[in-house]
């Protein structure tokens, strides 16, 4: 469902992603992990048609994000890690001004926002303003949001970011009853570890513009013999906070060892 070939991006001298690959199959949750300024943006950017990679190739359920942006557009929904709802307009109102902008037939999508607000819990508020909406509650809105043009893709950049426990359970179990019943794909970021060990299938770890890592969370964990996820994470990105206390190529140089099992 997503292929990704040498995909470099520089700005400049610097280069934020450096000659990656990885594929994602149809139908799984793809944990895309790794520290601030790693390059998970970046990537995502250039993913989602926002930014155009300086090398390299993509493929997002067959068509180039570069040469066929409106066919990628249509292939893929996307949450935020920022805000994108209007307050000032209801849940029912912000699901229609999305259909809207995706051409969604307008019979076909007074069906399609009830049955996603009632998956997300939400069908009983469809009349309340967003500004009167919890922080959870607006996640779970843009989910259902995201996915009103039936997109095959569901991108997630750190959807539980700043919720509590309970809430991030739920978003999680609405998001795996989205992937069983409709066979969406999810790429998401995240820096609460436990939670990728718990949702992923596969995971891809990301350093200094590289990816070092890929596997099943349990995989990674057994790479770098961790008895966490975390720990696993830890290890193959460094324990430094980043700034100049460990350079770029010491944390690569780890991480390589690690994944090579040296």
């Amino acid at each position: 469902m997503i292929d990704v070939k040498g995909l470099t991006k520089n700005f400049g001298d610097f280069c934020a992603v450096n000659c990656i690959s990885f594929s994602v199959p149809k139908g799984i949750i793809f944990g895309f992990l790794g520290p601030n300024g790693a390059g998970k943006t970046t990537t995502i950017k250039m993913l989602t048609t926002t930014l155009k990679p300086s090398a390299g190739s993509m493929s997002i359920d067959g068509h180039d994000p570069v040469l066929e942006q409106h066919a990628v557009r249509r292939a893929f929904g996307i949450v935020f890690q920022d805000p994108s709802l209007d307050d000032e307009l209801t849940a029912f109102e912000n699901m229609e001004l999305h259909g809207v902008l995706y051409g969604v037939v307008a019979s076909k999508r007074r069906e399609r926002i009830e049955m996603l607000l009632n998956l997300v819990g939400l069908w009983d508020r469809h009349r309340d303003f967003v500004k009167r909406f919890s922080g959870g509650m607006k996640r779970r809105l843009e989910i259902a949001r995201a996915l009103l043009h039936e997109p095959k893709i569901l991108f997630l950049d750190e959807p539980t970011l700043g919720l509590d426990p309970q809430t991030r359970n739920h978003i999680w179990g609405y998001i795996k009853r989205l992937r069983a019943e409709q066979n969406v794909t999810v790429f998401f970021t995240t820096h609460y570890m436990e939670e990728a060990d718990r949702v992923a299938d596969k995971l891809a770890v990301i350093d200094c513009g590289k990816i070092v890592a890929e596997g099943s969370p349990q995989g990674l964990k057994d790479m770098a013999k961790a008895s966490s996820l975390e720990d696993a994470f830890i290890a193959l990105t460094g324990h430094a906070i980043r700034d100049e206390e460990a350079s770029a190529t010491d944390r690569m140089r780890l991480g390589r060892k690690i994944w090579r099992g040296r």
